[in-house]
């Protein structure tokens, strides 16, 4: 499994804590190990840019996701195949601005937006209400299960 991270905004962010993330949450997902997937971090100007061009909504955002080989979850018996997820794209900026006001860590923030995208590029949404609380119940499990694992790691 190849997992990317390239951080252009200028804000510095543990890395080693969005690739194990990432880990976790592909492997709850029983995602092939052979998939790639990649996390970019931008500015603000940068986000909003894609948020434009991609979304036609003015400034910036904190998470996009760009599938690619429009990959789903596997289960146990049956993993995702072999392929491209696609990219996420994060702002710390935004997601910093958003911690504050939710009363966590920037970092918290990120590992949720970063899973949160993660779901997108395996094609869960939430613009339908039943929609909204499969994806974010989700979400809500591997988070909780990621930060149990960085527990038992000594981590947090």
């Amino acid at each position: 499994m190849t997992i990317e991270i390239n951080n252009e905004s200028g804000i510095p962010v543990d890395e080693t804590v969005l690739l194990r993330l990432m880990e976790h949450d592909l492997a709850e997902l029983h995602v092939s190990p052979d998939a790639d997937v990649a996390i970019m971090l931008v500015d603000e100007g940068a986000m909003e840019a894609l948020h434009v061009q991609w979304m036609d909504e003015p400034g910036p955002t904190d998470v996009l996701s760009f599938p690619m080989d429009e990959l789903r979850p596997g289960t146990e018996d049956m993993p995702t195949p072999a392929g491209l997820l696609g990219d996420i794209v994060l702002c710390p900026q935004v997601a910093e601005t958003q911690a504050v006001a939710a009363k966590h860590s920037t970092m918290d923030e990120l590992v949720m937006l970063t899973t949160h995208g993660l779901l997108h590029l395996l094609g869960f949404d939430h613009a339908e209400p039943e929609e909204e609380r499969e994806m974010f119940g989700i979400q809500k499990d591997l988070i909780v299960g990621f930060q149990a694992a960085e527990r038992r790691r000594g981590r947090t």
